[in-house]
C-alpha cells in the first residue's frame, strides 16, 4: 500500500507538473495573440494622443507667437517714450542733439577748407608794394567865423 500511495503521488506530481507546462505554454500562446493586439493597441492610443499633442502645440506656439509679437510691441514703444522724454530733457537743459553736433561740425570743417583756399590763394599771389602817393593839399585854414550881429539891446 505504501508503493501505491507512493505511485499515486507521482502520478498526481508529475500530473500537476504537466498542468503547470500547459499554463505556461497557454501564457506564451495568448502572450503571442494578445501582445500583438494589446500592441496595435497602444500603437493606435499613441497616435490619437500624437495628433492631440500636435494640436496643442501648435496652439501653443500660436499664443507664444502672439504674445511675443504684443511684448515686442509694448517694448518699441516704451522704448521710444523713454527716448522723446530723454530728447526733451536735453533740450530743456541746452545740450545739442547729435543731429545738431553733426550739422556744426559739418559747418566747421567746411569754413575750415574754405579757409584754407583762400589761405593757399593768397600765399600764391605775389606780394607787390604799394607806393603811397602823397598828394599836396593846400594848407589847412582857419575859416572865417560868420559875423555876429552888432546889435546889442
Amino acid at each position: 500500500m505504501a508503493k501505491k500511495k507512493s505511485k499515486e503521488l507521482q502520478n498526481d506530481i508529475m500530473e500537476s507538473a504537466h498542468k503547470v507546462w500547459l499554463a505556461g505554454l497557454g501564457a506564451v500562446a495568448m502572450a503571442e495573440q494578445e501582445g500583438g493586439k494589446f500592441f496595435t493597441n497602444l500603437m493606435e492610443q499613441g497616435q490619437k494622443l500624437e495628433g492631440k499633442s500636435k494640436k496643442q502645440v501648435e496652439k501653443a506656439k500660436g499664443t507664444v507667437s502672439g504674445m511675443k509679437t504684443v511684448a515686442e510691441s509694448y517694448w518699441e514703444t516704451f522704448g521710444r517714450t523713454i527716448d522723446d522724454q530723454m530728447t526733451a530733457v536735453i533740450h530743456r537743459i541746452g545740450v545739442p542733439t547729435k543731429d545738431e553736433i553733426e550739422t556744426l561740425t559739418k559747418k566747421v570743417e567746411d569754413l575750415t577748407v574754405a579757409v584754407d583756399n583762400l589761405r593757399t590763394k593768397s600765399a600764391a599771389k605775389p606780394k607787390t608794394t604799394a607806393k603811397k602817393t602823397i598828394s599836396k593839399k593846400a594848407p589847412a585854414t582857419k575859416a572865417t567865423a560868420p559875423k555876429k550881429a552888432a546889435a546889442k539891446k
